[in-house]
């Protein structure tokens, strides 16, 4: 490969460890949590590969981690940034990293790496995966957080032996490709939102019953909807008060499982008795656990499954904004105001 610059362009973290906070995933200025600088491109050692971005994703859980109010703590200084795209242009001394240099990846970060909010990003090879012919680069930047998420919570579903779910925020692209998957798996998906607009899109993708949070029926809709489907699963990235009266309002067994945060509110639950005379439960799921535990066979199946529903386009990656690096401190809280529609993603 080409000779690497010694330097390069980053968005890098102004705080370290947690904060304390619980603002949710809105974005008011970039600039309060991360600096655009020049620093040190890294170098990759034993297992570790360095990729050079070609676009990176911007989630919510990107912007919660760069408050403080993520799973894992800050390191001042470093590149943020979870997921992203890229070529591997350099690796460590292990033969299985070496022998990604040159191929087009998609990359999560790893412990001890750097994030992709950069020109360059540093991660373990078993976090990079290697992008089919034929998929689109803005897909394989998406591939991972959202994809994987879908997979794994549809699977989950299923081999929980239940035919029904509700999820949560249904018209984000998690949401959406949940919807189509569900589906196809046979699935009846209860789906939430919060506007009218949203009810129509997620049916034409295959959610079997849409109901408006906003709406003052919502309540007598959502018993309907229990009676009529007896969901046992509920998929929530909202956890607010909502949340709790769809859980409240589930049949005996009923699992509610938290894999975002998206509302600062906190849910006051009702009826704790459930707990222990209906055997409901409320249980978290993280990707990054998922991808530790999971068998190397389930792993496999779910990339390739991801890979081949973005190439025939059974999904796709909705794409609301592209930002050059350098203009992210300066406009991408505007362009997340207007993420509704889709994924904000940044060019380096």
């Amino acid at each position: 490969m080409a000779d690497l610059p010694d330097t390069m362009r980053a968005l890098t973290l102004l705080n370290d460890g947690y904060s304390g906070t619980s603002e949710g995933p809105q974005l008011d200025d970039l600039a309060r949590w991360v600096t655009l600088e020049d620093v040190s491109v890294p170098k990759p050692e034993g297992r570790q590969v360095l990729v050079k971005i070609g676009l990176a994703n911007v989630n919510p859980s990107d912007i919660h981690y760069i408050k403080g109010e993520y799973g894992q703590p800050r390191r001042k200084g470093m590149p943020a940034g979870f997921e992203g795209m890229g070529t591997v242009v350099s690796a460590g001394e292990d033969a299985e990293a070496q022998g990604l240099v040159g191929q087009r990846v998609a990359v999560s970060t790893s412990q001890g790496g750097s994030g992709t909010w950069a020109q360059y990003a540093l991660t373990d090879k078993a976090a990079v995966v290697p992008l089919a012919k034929g998929l689109k680069d803005e897909d394989g930047a998406a591939l991972i957080v959202n994809p994987m998420t879908a997979y794994a919570m549809v699977d989950l579903v299923q081999k929980a032996g239940a035919k029904s779910f509700v999820m949560t925020a249904a018209s984000s692209q998690l949401g959406k490709l949940m919807a189509s998957l569900g589906r196809e798996k046979g699935l009846h998906s209860v789906a939430t939102v919060r506007r009218e607009a949203h009810r129509s899109p997620l049916e034409g993708l295959g959610a079997g019953t849409v109901l408006n949070t906003e709406r003052d029926d919502f309540s007598t809709m959502l018993d309907q909807a229990m009676k009529q489907h007896a969901p046992t699963i509920l998929l929530d990235a909202v956890g607010d008060t909502s949340s709790a009266t769809i859980f409240r309002a589930m049949p005996a067994g009923g699992r509610w499982i938290l894999y975002g945060k998206m509302s600062p509110e906190v849910p006051k639950l009702p009826d704790l008795g459930q707990l222990v005379f209906q055997m409901k439960t409320i249980e978290g799921f993280w990707l990054a656990e998922w991808m530790r535990d999971a068998s190397m066979e389930d792993k496999k199946a779910g990339f390739e499954t991801v890979q081949k529903r973005f190439i025939s386009g059974a999904w796709a990656t909705d794409v609301s904004d592209t930002l050059p690096l350098d203009e992210a401190p300066a406009k991408l809280a505007s362009a997340m105001e207007g993420a509704n529609k889709g994924k904000v993603l940044l060019k380096p």
